[in-house]
């Protein structure tokens, strides 16, 4: 199926599930998590469709859904199960994705694959997360490089937080990628708020053109 998007992000906790809600309800795409680790309180399934007000046959149940609150090669093994990342791909659906990795591009699925592998059999372009605090040059940078050197695409990075534009300017400049806008934290943090950040924060249409 064309018209997939994944998003993923530099480090885990830093927004990428409200991204991808927000994206999803403004694409008039579907939502997919593969894989949930943790399955106490809203997982992140269930917060995209609330954040983004999708129908229940627009969220697509996760391939693996473990207990454990871990990386989900750990999360496995506490599990008792074997999770087989060359059988992990969407159901059929009858419009476009927006696929959420689990935490940052290199988070192990097993314990011989990590997530951007999986980005890259898929061949998808990647949006990328990053927050715009201290630190986010290095992990931005180091993210982009490890989705190049397996030749995974690179749609652009969605900065989350209060503006940064000399770390957002360095990150897109030396990381050679677009700037596809930024999302502030948002308080209260809803359906609505989200949606009008998203119009007025990111780049629908450059996302669009990229997503085909």
């Amino acid at each position: 199926m064309t018209g997939h998007l994944v998003v993923t992000g530099t480090d885990t906790g830093i927004g990428k599930t409200v991204v991808a809600a927000g994206l999803a309800a403004a694409l008039g795409a579907g939502y997919w998590k593969p894989v949930q680790s943790g399955l106490e309180g809203e997982t992140d399934s269930e917060a995209a469709a609330r954040l983004g007000r999708l129908s229940p046959e627009r969220v697509l149940p996760e391939a693996w859904r473990l207990a454990t609150p871990a990386s989900p090669h750990l999360a496995a093994d506490i599990d008792g199960v074997a999770i087989d990342p060359d059988a992990i791909d969407p159901p059929p659906t009858a419009g476009p994705l927006v696929i959420e990795g689990a935490g940052g591009v290199l988070v192990p699925l097993t314990r011989q694959v990590v997530f951007a592998d999986l980005f890259a059999r898929w061949q998808w372009p990647v949006v990328l997360c990053a927050r715009t605090g201290l630190g986010t040059i290095n992990h931005s940078l180091l993210s982009l490089e490890a989705l190049r050197t397996r030749r995974v695409p690179v749609a652009g990075i969605v900065f989350i937080g209060e503006a940064r534009p000399d770390s957002e300017a360095v990150i897109t400049a030396l990381g050679r990628v677009p700037h596809l806008g930024r999302l502030p934290r948002l308080d209260p943090l809803t359906a609505d708020t989200l949606a009008a950040a998203i119009r007025r924060g990111i780049d629908l249409a450059r996302i669009e053109r990229i997503r085909g």
